[in-house]
């Protein structure tokens, strides 16, 4: 699935990709046939789709690719770069346990390059694997586009598994073809990848040869909870459509993501053309971004402010609907301008509009606290003047005032019980603009339903 991880480093690869006029391409890096599947694909398309995140190639699959792969693979055989490794999974483990047990970094020990297998038979029954035959000797240096200058020594890595028993190519050669047969120039990706760019280093000049020019590389910083721990599904982290589904807007999310690890000066909020107008890799931050999900909400509720009122009805609609509500009455385009100052996030909105679309039920225990005495005589006196008032907010408000002196209450004292009378609920925005959406009829309908349980 799509990640806020994986989105982030998507979306910076499509800002630099649009701020220097170059192309974004969406590979979908599915070799490991056991964690990938189509559902998963589909999400990852339905994500960017939803992000608005185009690409301008792809989205090409690797698994369409396997015979340029095995082209390659058997270019390396041929050159003497790679080599068949006929070692069992218990033979490692077994290799592997005594490295441990000696306090050596465990890693494979070259027992089947070819001049270590000489006059060896295969094993029977052991299907080999492909072999990277890593260089001996020097350093893998490269400057990072966003750490700097970045060196380690090939003595630090061992012969890499380059494909499988069946021929299927392992992450690192597959991407180190693709880049290579899709001229590549930049690569961004998380810093979980720095231990892997040393060994595609390798296997580019390998296939290239020494003095190939090599994209150049920039590895983002990673993403953490709010308790400093790496972001996992404790902190709520899920697939980038969930927070789609707990009502967060597109442009909110996208840009709360590239925010994340990334500044232009203290701008908090800013549109798409100014983050790709703005996007360097610069002021990427070297340290560990830390989610928020209170700057996230804080954020959507901003742009939910600034949303066109029809557009939030259609996507409120089905939520309330969800809710068990029914969009009859006033129209939903008038509530969501009401309501959307209040909430911050779709599921919040509608849950607001459940005041005009829910059933009318008003809890004994509300009316009881709130209508006795005074109070439920100016909710009975409003029930008996409502019907001769003009129908808007100022005369509206006029009469819950003429209710305040006559009584001679404070306005809390008048509005509340009116408000848990016609609504069921304590708190609601400014009652004279609740009553006028409700219109007359619903709310002599609703203080007749009630009146009879005030004493």
């Amino acid at each position: 699935m799509l990640h806020l991880g994986t989105a982030r480093t998507a979306l910076f690869c499509w800002a630099y990709a649009r701020r220097h006029g170059g192309q974004f391409i969406l590979r979908i890096e599915d070799t490991d046939l056991e964690r990938s599947t189509e559902e998963a694909v589909q999400v990852i398309l339905e994500s960017m789709a939803w992000l608005d995140l185009s690409y301008d190639e792809g989205p090409v699959r690797q698994t369409e690719r396997l015979a340029r792969y095995r082209e390659v693979i058997e270019q390396l055989i041929a050159q003497g770069k790679a080599y068949r490794c006929y070692a069992s999974k218990d033979e490692l483990e077994a290799l592997r346990e005594q490295q441990m047990a000696r306090g050596e970094k465990p890693r494979y020990d070259g027992r089947w390059r070819p001049e270590n297998a000489q006059g060896k038979v295969p094993p029977v029954g052991v299907t080999p694997v492909i072999r990277f035959r890593n260089p001996d000797h020097g350093d893998v240096a490269w400057n990072d586009l966003v750490k700097g200058p970045i060196v380690i020594g090939n003595s630090e890595l061992d012969d890499l598994v380059i494909a499988r028993g069946d021929l299927m190519p392992t992450y690192n050669f597959a991407v180190v073809v693709d880049d290579i047969d899709m001229r590549i120039t930049h690569v961004l990706r998380g810093d979980d990848h720095v231990n892997n760019t040393p060994r595609q280093i390798n296997i580019y000049r390998a296939i290239l040869g020494d003095n190939a020019i090599l994209p150049q590389f920039g590895h983002l910083p990673m993403i953490l909870g709010p308790d400093g721990q790496k972001l996992s599904k404790r902190h709520g982290t899920v697939s980038v459509l969930q927070y789609r589904e707990d009502g967060f807007l597109p442009e909110a999310v996208f840009n709360y993501l590239a925010r994340l690890g990334w500044s232009h000066g203290d701008e908090e909020k800013f549109s798409r053309a100014q983050l790709t107008h703005w996007f360097d890799l610069e002021h990427v931050n070297r340290a560990p971004a830390q989610y928020n999900l209170d700057k996230l909400l804080w954020l959507n509720a901003e742009y939910m402010k600034e949303a066109d009122d029809a557009r939030l009805a259609e996507l409120v609609a089905p939520r309330i609907a969800a809710l068990g509500g029914a969009v009859a009455g006033p129209a939903l385009t008038t509530v969501v301008a009401l309501l959307k100052q209040r909430a911050r996030t779709l599921n919040e909105l509608a849950e607001e509009a459940m005041l005009f679309y829910g059933p009318h039920t008003v809890a004994d225990d509300l009316l009881a606290q709130h209508v006795t005495g005074k109070s439920a005589d100016a909710v009975k006196a409003f029930a008996d003047k409502v019907g001769a008032v003009a129908w808007d907010k100022a005369a509206l408000n006029a009469l819950l005032k003429e209710l305040v002196g006559a009584f001679g209450l404070k306005m809390p004292q008048v509005a509340v019980p009116i408000r848990v009378a016609v609504t069921g609920r304590a708190q609601t925005p400014s009652l004279d603009a609740v009553l006028e959406l409700f219109g007359r009829d619903e709310v002599q309908r609703r203080l007749a339903a009630v009146l009879p349980r005030i004493g």
